[in-house]
């Protein structure tokens, strides 16, 4: 009906990296975000404003997380971070992001956030004739998160994260 709805993801406790506290989600929470091209799924998202933050400078900042997935059926899709701010939307493609099957890695996903657009790519933008660049968006992000990208049947299972961090350089 042209509204957003967000479902927020479940905290545990215990039962993360090192038995650490955890967030999760599943495929009851999450759905396609339309007109995204390719089609996309958001299963962890966060405005800056929710928590009360201005917007984010990720040039060259470095991220690191682990994903953890299971009984995750991805239908060949990948997994990328992404960001937004004036209507527009870029997902790191350059750098997909490993989950790992039924535990927790060795180590995290560690990525630096280059701004080079051939290691980007735009799959929404509110005024298409006038995207966003992503110079603009990496300076001043208001919202970024963790997507399914490429599949041909929805995602389902449960997608756990713990442990993420935005590291300015």
């Amino acid at each position: 009906g042209g509204k957003n709805v967000f479902i927020l993801a479940n905290w545990e406790p215990t039962g993360g990296v090192g038995d650490s506290g955890y967030i999760w989600t599943d495929h009851t929470r999450w759905s396609a975000d339309t007109p995204e091209e390719p089609v996309s799924i958001l299963p962890f998202l966060l405005y800056t404003s929710w928590v009360g933050i201005d917007r984010l400078d990720l040039r060259n900042a470095q991220m690191s997380v682990y994903l953890r997935g299971d009984d995750l059926s991805l239908d060949n899709a990948r997994c990328y971070f992404w960001i937004h701010v004036g209507g527009t939307r870029w997902h790191y493609t350059g750098h997909p992001l490993t989950i790992t099957d039924g535990t927790w890695a060795n180590g995290p996903n560690v990525v630096a956030l280059e701004d080079d657009e051939s290691l980007w790519h735009m799959s929404w933008s509110l005024d298409p004739t006038n995207p966003t660049p992503l110079s603009e968006v990496i300076a001043s992000a208001e919202s970024f998160g963790f997507s399914f990208v490429g599949f041909k049947q929805e995602p389902r299972g449960k997608f756990s994260m713990d442990d993420f961090r935005i590291v300015p350089q």
